[in-house]
């Protein structure tokens, strides 16, 4: 249902944390030229043969190398030239002294150990040859790949975009932040929570936005934004009530686009999937628990699948039950978990605050989600089990 956006070609910094839409070929070699290891001295080795503490071998220095040096030198046998780290090695050069192992002239250097031929050259091309394919479509632009790429003179990379989802919250009862409440009225947390959630599993964000249970009202929202979106999130308005404005949008038979359907989970019971003017729409229940928990089950593995990004699912963990709980027959639940690692190895998880869908508190401070399967009613102490590593 959400698929990955058309491949773009975006600047460095922009690439950040996407997925490469295609191969990486080198078009130069890295290193580009023979370049030095060490601060120190170019020489030819031969002419370091026999060099030792008590009797050291002592040359002219002819040139001063440091690095961003961009004329083409050449050593004389019987000379050195004094070297920084990164800077191009001359022609007749067959090796690096290190300046710990002279006295660090200038005029003349006094080399106190010999040297053997390569020693402290970095080759041109000893990393990458050019024509070598260094980095693969699918794989995540990390800090070390921008460096890579920079480094072979790239300044922009093909990607697959970040998802753009809309973010709408319904119910007339609610009040953004800040604001005074009135009786009967609760503060707006869905949207924040939500957008939030979809930020975490790479996305963006185009806009959040909140709406009275007026049709009118949600359907000015989706005319302002969806556009924009390559997916649409709505909270609430989606139960049995008599005001139930996102049921009442699409047709609470599902004839208008959005089938909406009761999910044998908890929490997260009712829920709608379907398209508005061809972009997908997931319509997730209004108790905030219930809202992440669905996130996490159906949209977080959909939209990292969509950009391409590794591990689109939590890490399931297997850990061993500390205390008896019951659960609904018939429903697959999701509770509210602590996960403990730190017994010899061994992952214990409990159980974390009541299982009702409004109890966002425990939520906030759990590290896992314990998924118990729908045809268990008891779980017994001792019992192993599934928990998805919020963590």
């Amino acid at each position: 249902m959400i698929r990955a956006r058309p491949a773009v070609t975006v600047s460095l910094t922009e690439a950040q944390g996407l997925v490469l839409a295609d191969d990486v070929v080198a078009r130069l070699s890295l290193p580009v030229f023979d370049n030095s290891a060490m601060d120190g001295y170019a020489v030819r080795a031969e002419d370091t043969s026999g060099a030792t503490p008590e009797h050291p071998v002592v040359l002219p220095v002819a040139e001063d190398i440091p690095a961003g040096r961009t004329d083409e030198l050449t050593l004389r046998p019987g000379t050195a030239h004094r070297i920084m780290t990164g800077a191009p090695v001359p022609a007749g050069a067959t090796a690096i002294v290190p300046v710990e192992a002279t006295d660090g002239g200038v005029q003349s250097v006094t080399i106190r150990q010999h040297c053997e031929p390569g020693r402290h050259i970095r080759r041109a091309g000893e990393d990458v040859a050019a024509g070598t394919t260094v980095l693969r479509n699918g794989q995540p632009v990390t800090p070390p790949v921008l460096g890579l790429a920079s480094a072979l003179g790239l300044a922009e990379l093909t990607v697959i975009p970040r998802q753009r989802v809309l973010v709408i919250s319904t119910g007339s009862e609610l009040v953004a932040p800040g604001h005074p409440l009135r009786p009967g009225q609760i503060y707006e947390s869905n949207s924040i929570m939500l957008a939030a959630a979809v930020r975490d599993a790479g996305g963006i964000v185009v806009a959040t936005a909140t709406a009275g249970d007026d049709v009118a009202e949600f359907g000015a929202v989706l005319d302002r934004y969806a556009a924009e979106a390559d997916l649409i999130i709505t909270s609430g308005g989606v139960s049995a009530g008599a005001y139930e404005v996102v049921k009442d949008a699409f047709g609470r038979d599902g004839d208008r686009g959005v089938e909406f359907v009761k999910v044998a989970m908890q929490p997260g019971m009712p829920q709608g999937i379907g398209r508005v003017a061809g972009t997908p729409i997931v319509t997730l229940p209004g108790n905030p628990v219930s809202a992440l928990v669905s996130f996490e089950v159906f949209l977080r593995p959909a939209l990292r699948r969509a950009m391409g990004l590794p591990n689109p699912e939590r890490p399931h963990r297997a850990a061993i039950l500390t205390e008896s709980l019951t659960s609904p027959r018939g429903k697959r639940q999701f509770r509210r978990a602590i996960l403990d690692s730190s017994k010899g190895g061994v992952d214990t998880v409990i159980s974390y605050g009541p299982p009702a869908s409004h109890h966002l508190r425990w939520l906030a401070s759990a590290n896992g989600l314990l998924d118990i399967p729908e045809d268990v009613e008891q779980v017994s102490a001792g019992t192993q089990l599934q928990v998805w590593d919020l963590s």
